[in-house]
């Protein structure tokens, strides 16, 4: 899916530019449809619907019974233990297969994860990008990376050792404020270029320019 335009990519890139003016840190900037698949939550609520039908039809047979008998016809029978195992078994597979089915719609699908997993998933996912992009990857180790995860409304700013020795992770909270602001607004590219203009705001404080500083990571966003 994609989010921005060819315009609203160029914002980003352009801020980069200008916050990495004045400082030899560098920014690179992810965004992200979503940073997991959640397979294995999907799978845990089907389970667990399943297990609570089942359980509630031991519980209350009766009810499941005799609304099974009003639907063929209205005419009660003496159930065998073979009849109820099958009934206990189908339920169970009506509701897994309900219950995953009805997670395949994505607004469901993500009401479902539960806040923290959604939060450890982006800081995972921010820490993969943050290593395979950005860590130790320039001359003084003065790499940031900005990640937002659209599908869970989440982002996470990562920094390099050397900017982490110095500049503490609530530092960063001005940051995600401006940007999130921004990006709950809809303006995503713009709510993205502030992240960015603050984050280099830090690191010109920290980290100046330096007069032969080259640019050794990519300014385009991601």
């Amino acid at each position: 899916m994609s989010y921005l335009t060819s315009e609203q990519h160029k914002i980003v890139s352009d801020a980069v530019g200008e916050a990495e003016l004045t400082t030899s840190g560098e920014i690179l900037t992810v965004l992200a449809d979503r940073s997991d698949g959640y397979t294995d939550v999907a799978l845990l609520w089907a389970a667990a619907v399943s297990f609570t039908m089942m359980s509630a039809f031991a519980a209350f047979p009766q009810i499941f019974l005799d609304f099974w008998d009003g639907m063929t016809g209205g005419w009660g029978h003496v159930w065998t233990t073979g009849e109820l195992a099958s009934m206990t078994i189908a339920l169970g597979l009506i509701a897994f297969v309900a219950t995953w089915c009805a997670q395949l719609w994505q607004p469901v699908k993500f009401g479902l994860i539960p806040g923290p997993v959604k939060m450890s998933r982006v800081h995972d996912q921010a820490v993969k990008h943050f290593k395979v992009g950005a860590e130790r990857r320039t001359r003084g180790k003065t790499g940031v990376l900005i990640y937002l995860s659209m599908r869970e409304h989440r982002a996470e700013i990562v920094a390099d050792d050397s900017i982490a020795e110095k500049v503490s992770a609530e530092v960063w909270g001005e940051a995600m404020a401006d940007m999130l602001g921004e990006i709950k607004q809809g303006h995503i590219a713009e709510g993205m270029a502030k992240g960015v203009l603050d984050v280099g705001y830090v690191l010109s404080e920290h980290f100046p320019r330096d007069e032969d500083d080259e640019n050794e990571l990519p300014d385009r966003l991601i």
